[in-house]
């Protein structure tokens, strides 16, 4: 946070939850980053710190736990999703004996015999 001379210092968001975006803000707050620097003219003007590159923002937000446990629950999700994908694809199709485990590949292997089976008896 940059404070110009003009404005009054507010108060740092000591609700967030990102400690890393509080120490940023405690680190500029603080005198880190010069807040004002002379022009040569007697006036003030602020210096802003660089702004992030899309890929430093990426990297900052998947750092927090917050995001890794969303990104987790998101991941069990799909991987329930993908599983119960194969197993209703499993139901449709031939084997003998019928409760026989597949792997996922022998799903999709066989699931493509049995297309090419039944395009063959369309065609004919």
């Amino acid at each position: 946070m940059i404070l110009s001379p003009g404005r009054p210092e507010s108060d740092p968001s000591w609700g967030q939850t990102d400690t890393v975006t509080l120490l940023d803000t405690f680190n500029v707050q603080c005198g880190s980053v010069p807040a004002e620097l002379d022009d040569g003219n007697g006036k003030a003007r602020s210096v802003h710190m660089p702004a992030l590159s899309r890929e430093e923002k990426r990297r900052k937000r998947r750092a927090t736990a917050r995001y890794r446990s969303a990104h987790a629950t998101r991941e069990r999700v799909r991987v329930v999703a993908f599983n119960v994908a194969f197993a209703e694809l499993r139901q449709l199709l031939p084997t003998l004996p019928p409760d026989k485990k597949l792997s996922k590949i022998e799903i999709l292997r066989l699931a493509i015999c049995y297309i090419s089976y039944l395009n063959h008896v369309l065609d004919v």
